[in-house]
């Protein structure tokens, strides 16, 4: 095989490593771009190419997180993920490590690890690889990265809900909430949501968004039944769709742009979280991004004709 090829083959790995270390699309993205480039500039070859690139996607993405992490702290309002329509990985010996681990959930609890942590747990845990191979990529010894494995588990273990969803009870859940919401049915939302749920946006500063997160099941029940019937008397209309391995929805403006995107956390029969991602820079991977600011006026001047 050539170069090209050797590469082609392994991209959606090197993809889905550094998404998942990311938790950005466009940066994953620069990391295996910058990833070829080395591969490319280098004058011999790796005992194993699988190693040797998934060790440099990973280094990068250590160095771009390390810079990342700065930023995240003056982010404006919460931080979330970008969303993953499809990971483009796929290993039928892993799927439950990996659609676990790519989920909005999962990701929020990976920020709350070290860089180097975050490295181990994912090339050990998520894509099985050998220790030899993890404590290459990461620059410490085997020891070393047992011992941050160790770490990283306890830290993820200790956020992980008590109840996990089956697929089907997830899926046929989102669809009644989604269908509720299109209704505007507020005991039907309600009858659907945790006690405790919780929504929050992240707008980053740039949408409008809600100033703090939304918790209790009748107060969210009422937020969403009050805006989305707004929102779709000036077409805005959404699609169920997957969103980092969970059910969710995208929502798009009358010329097709998206507007945001809407992640749904299942847990033990109900909606526990509800996530919003509208920063425009977190959605134009997805395709042309609309106005927030535009659409947030003319639904103010819907509920203003309605009164």
């Amino acid at each position: 095989m050539s170069k090209v090829e050797e590469f082609e083959e392994l991209r959606p790995l090197l993809f889905s490593i550094a998404y998942r270390i990311l938790g950005s699309v466009g940066e994953a993205e620069d990391a295996v771009q910058e990833t070829w480039l080395r591969f490319d500039g280098s004058a011999t070859r790796a005992t194993s190419t699988k190693a040797f690139l998934s060790a440099t996607v990973t280094r990068i993405a250590i160095d771009v997180l390390r810079s990342a992490r700065v930023r995240r702290e003056e982010y404006v309002g919460p931080w979330f993920p970008e969303p993953l329509l499809a990971d483009p990985y796929e290993d039928p010996a892993r799927s439950a490590e990996l659609a676990d681990s790519v989920s909005m959930a999962a990701l929020l609890l990976l920020e709350r690890l070290s860089p180097p942590e975050r490295s181990v747990f994912v090339l050990r845990e998520v894509f099985g690889f050998g220790f030899d191979d993890v404590a290459s990529a990461v620059g410490r010894s085997e020891a070393a990265c047992r011992q941050l494995l160790v770490r990283a588990r306890r830290h993820m273990q200790a956020g992980r809900p008590r109840f996990e969803a089956d697929r089907q009870e997830q899926q046929e859940l989102a669809t009644r909430f989604l269908d509720a919401l299109r209704e505007g049915d507020v005991v039907g939302l309600r009858d659907l949501l945790a006690a405790d749920v919780s929504m929050a946006g992240d707008g980053g500063g740039k949408t409008p968004q809600l100033a703090k997160a939304v918790v209790g099941a009748e107060n969210v029940a009422r937020l969403l039944a009050s805006v989305f019937p707004l929102m779709a008397r000036i077409d805005v209309t959404f699609e169920p769709h997957d969103v980092n391995g969970q059910p969710g929805a995208i929502f798009r403006v009358r010329d097709g742009k998206v507007l945001h995107i809407l992640a749904l956390e299942v847990l033990d029969g109900q909606i526990q979280t509800i996530r919003a991602v509208i920063n425009p820079d977190k959605l134009g991977h997805l395709g042309p991004v609309a106005d927030a600011w535009a659409v947030d006026r003319e639904v103010k001047q819907a509920r203003r004709r309605m009164n």
